[in-house]
């Protein structure tokens, strides 16, 4: 028979999937610092477990059961008194996962704050415009500037678990990112399922551009970067303030997802190869030194070897400076759900990972031009011999890493400084300060 443990009260966030989630970790853990409560983010010794869930693709569903049964066993064994799940898993699975897993104290949506509050003996505090605690070093955040989505992509299930776009107001998120920016954040990183569409539903017109050059107005941050835009529709006002305003990073994350028309069609993306081809070009021209960060998929229903080759030469002549490639996902209540999975699993890999050798050469060529070039850059930790920064090029976690040997210099972490690169690899520059 387990036996409850004597701990004080203690809450552990733990977070599963993408920086939205943990935007909304960070959320839930203020909200919980306001009423007193002692709370952490993945830490060992918390009581009471709060698993803030990913339902988006098949990895990510599985890391995140696994982790709830992990801590099902743990409650089993007395090490923990009360586990409560949320998230994106639990918004789409709740009736599945109370019958599968029903040691879990209570599972809550992704709208359902409230109500995990009051489970954790807590009050939703109103006034808690832009507060939270925040889990990323102290001088970068992330501003979700919009929650769920309404593009139809027949791949995606983001609007199952988190329902249609709605826009946070300008002047909200302008409070929020000056307390950031007074609590020493200096890099601001913009997130939604779909940054070009903001502005549409409560303004009736897409405002991305109106709100970065609110953002730059504020005392302490030096850098804005955008994540995850959307090639239809996409405000071409939002390349004028990055080409006019120096505090918005020369970086855009559009995830492109394929370029076959016949797959770009199926997929519900509203656009074409040559479309896409032309915002390319477009937002080159426009912003010279522009680095775009890119994520497609491969193995899509039907996806015939002519149709990856296709993107394969397409990811060659595009060069773009950043790109990841995943497989296919085949999700239920999607409207690809209703065509059949027909790609081997063994052909989606070999073609993620031929789109990702083609584009680590890419990278190591655009690295090699950076060799004797001074970057501004800013530094985020240090890890073993080495300090870690990036330029303004690259977001943190899943683009290229400066490194400074710490064996010959001091890095001040979370500051700016100039480094002038004298090496590069794949995916690293080596440098060292001006």
């Amino acid at each position: 028979m387990r036996t409850k443990s004597i701990k004080k009260n203690k809450i552990n966030v733990v977070t599963l999937g993408c920086s939205k989630n943990l935007y909304d970790s960070e959320v839930l853990m203020g909200q919980l610092k306001a009423n007193n409560k002692e709370v952490s983010h993945e830490s060992d010794d918390g009581n009471i477990v709060v698993i803030n869930t990913c339902g988006f693709i098949g990895d990510a569903k599985e890391e995140s059961i696994n982790t709830i049964l992990e801590y099902a066993k743990q409650k089993e064994a007395g090490k923990v008194d009360k586990v409560f799940v949320t998230g994106c898993l639990s918004e789409r699975y709740k009736p599945d996962l109370e019958k599968e897993i029903p040691d879990v104290d209570a599972y809550f949506g992704t709208h359902d704050l409230t109500n995990l509050l009051q489970a954790l003996d807590a009050d939703y505090k109103h006034e808690l415009v832009g507060e939270r605690l925040t889990t990323t070093p102290p001088h970068y955040a992330y501003l979700k500037i919009a929650e769920g989505c309404d593009r139809p992509c027949s791949f995606c299930a983001i609007p199952l678990m988190r329902g249609g776009n709605i826009s946070q107001p300008i002047e909200n998120l302008v409070e929020e990112a000056t307390k950031l920016a007074k609590n020493g954040v200096k890099e601001l990183i913009l997130i939604a399922q779909d940054l070009t569409y903001y502005g549409l539903d409560i303004y009736k017109k897409r405002r991305l551009a109106d709100l970065l050059r609110e953002l730059v107005k504020i005392d302490g941050i030096e850098w804005i970067r955008l994540h995850y835009a959307f090639p239809s529709g996409f405000p071409m006002d939002v390349l004028e303030v990055m080409r006019d305003e120096p505090k918005v990073c020369n970086y855009l994350d559009i995830p492109l997802q394929h370029i076959n028309d016949e797959i770009l069609k199926s997929m519900k993306r509203g656009t074409s190869h040559e479309k896409t081809t032309a915002l390319i070009h477009k937002f080159r021209d426009f912003v010279p030194n522009i680095n775009i960060r890119t994520t497609l998929i491969v193995g899509y229903p039907n996806e015939t070897e002519a149709q990856f080759q296709e993107l394969k030469k397409w990811v060659q002549e595009m060069r773009f400076e950043r790109m990841g490639a995943f497989t296919y996902s085949h999700e239920e209540d999607t409207s690809a759900f209703k065509l059949e999975d027909n790609v081997p699993e063994e052909t989606k890999k070999r073609r993620v990972n031929e789109l990702m050798e083609v584009q680590s050469q890419i990278s190591f060529e655009e690295n090699q031009k950076r060799i004797g070039k001074t970057y501004k850059c800013i530094f985020d930790r240090k890890d073993g011999d080495y300090f870690v920064g990036r330029t303004e090029f690259d977001s943190p976690d899943v683009d290229n890493e400066v490194l400074v040997d710490g064996r010959k210099h001091y890095i001040n972490i979370g500051k700016f400084i100039n480094i002038k690169i004298y090496d590069a690899g794949d995916f690293d520059l080596y440098g060292e300060p001006v």
